[in-house]
């Protein structure tokens, strides 16, 4: 059981203004855990089935709470949700941001997202192909975050891309660097003396705190990012992949219910989603050590080997992109797939991915073009770790220090996972 502390008086003053706004806490409380920040734990026994919390939509922050007076500020001017939220909390009314205060005093600091979030790190650490970072020269930058995150190779350079081809856990830290620039495009067009790093603060707030927000009946929007609330308390529920907490909104609440029973003193977590953690360290600055939907991707890799007919021809049998390996299955079927029609002619590949005939490949063959594109993908680990060692030596900034040894963390679990991969395939 993992030790902890009390979190601090602000916290205890939170939790009092939330049982008093309705908020239901049942067993639970917040921590401060050594070198985590906070979480929550089990205050007694809990039993599996009890309700835990329960917070009425009277008390969350989403479009349905944000007086309509500051909604229709905006009326002739587009503005995403997220930064909606991000823009009350910059600029409402004192008034209306009174009730929020004693749950403001909880959330973390500025220096905390600098700290954890890539979107605010040294430009060195964060290089990535966003349309708002400066062209990148492979001869003189070196690629630290990961290639879900930056989008770049250290040891190549990635081929154009199908008109069209489009992936959601890829290119992270340039979707989310367009999704601020949307927001604050919406924002100064109404408020144009905004300061930069306070919108920016609470941009990261709403970012890292929010909670699927569709009322029953609704039609959920295509882009999740406009289905957001936050929730007072339950922002203190930590990640976990397999977390024994079953989260439902009905309408009217969120409840979070015990699907197991808790020890007085136990961590209690929720999932977040199934994220890779390449993702977890993009939008909410953390990654779990054992992460069962840690996911690589070998798109930019796969796409090297393919010739314009290879790809026409898996574009049009649906089967182009999204190509992975995973801690629990390895490589996908996806992958396999595109490795099949390396080692088939086109009509047994045809007949073998439609189901007809005995047409199979041969699976040997398979594992060995697969095994190729792995090894693709461990070069680059190993080069950017050495990358990353030479700059902690070189490096004299604390702060700085720290962040390389996360993204140091980061690749060698990309190796250890790509190492895995390789050893099922033998």
């Amino acid at each position: 059981m993992a030790s902890f502390s009390s979190p601090g008086e602000e916290h205890t003053s939170f939790m009092q203004w939330s049982l008093a706004q309705g908020v239901e806490i049942n067993g639970v409380e917040p921590a401060r855990f050594p070198g985590r920040g906070l979480g929550m734990v089990a205050s007694r026994d809990i039993q599996a089935n009890e309700v835990m919390v329960s917070v009425p939509v009277s008390v969350m922050l989403s479009v349905d709470t944000i007086p309509r007076s500051f909604i229709d500020l905006f009326v002739d001017h587009e503005i995403p949700l997220q930064g909606l939220l991000a823009a009350f909390l910059t600029h409402g009314k004192p008034e209306a941001l009174k009730k929020y205060s004693l749950w403001k005093a909880t959330w973390p600091t500025r220096q905390d997202f600098e700290d954890t979030m890539p979107i605010l790190w040294p430009e060195k650490l964060r290089v990535s192909n966003s349309s708002s970072s400066s062209p990148v020269d492979l001869t003189t930058s070196s690629i630290t975050l990961p290639p879900a995150a930056s989008g770049l190779w250290n040891t190549f350079r990635k081929r154009p891309l199908v008109q069209g081809y489009k992936t959601k856990h890829q290119n992270q830290l340039a979707q989310q660097e367009k999704r601020l620039q949307a927001a604050w495009k919406g924002v100064i067009a109404v408020f144009p003396d905004t300061d930069w790093d306070t919108f920016v603060y609470y941009w990261l707030i709403v970012n890292t705190r929010c909670f699927y927000y569709v009322k029953p009946g609704e039609e959920p929007p295509e882009d999740v990012n406009e289905a957001m609330t936050l929730v007072p308390f339950a922002d203190y529920f930590n990640h976990k992949d397999d977390a024994q907490c079953d989260v439902e909104f009905d309408g009217e609440k969120y409840t979070f219910q015990a699907t197991k029973s808790y020890e007085k003193g136990e961590e209690i977590y929720m999932s977040y989603g199934a994220h890779p953690n390449d993702l977890l360290l993009i939008e909410y600055g953390f990654f779990l050590q054992e992460n069962e939907s840690d996911t690589l991707y070998l798109d930019d890799i796969i796409f090297r080997d393919l010739t314009t007919a290879e790809k026409e021809e898996l574009i049009f049998q649906q089967y182009y992109g999204n190509y992975q390996i995973t801690p629990e299955s390895g490589p996908c079927f996806r992958t396999e797939v595109a490795a099949s029609m390396k080692c088939m002619s086109r009509r047994a590949w045809q007949n073998y991915i439609q189901g007809r005939g005995n047409a199979a490949p041969n699976s040997v063959k398979v594992n060995s073009i697969i095994r190729g594109w792995i090894e693709v993908y461990l070069k680059e680990a190993s080069v950017t770790i050495e990358n990353l060692e030479a700059m902690l030596k070189a490096e004299t900034v604390d702060s700085t220090i720290s962040k390389i040894k996360v993204l140091i963390d980061r690749w060698n679990q990309i190796k250890h996972l790509c190492d895995e991969t390789v050893s099922k395939l033998d």
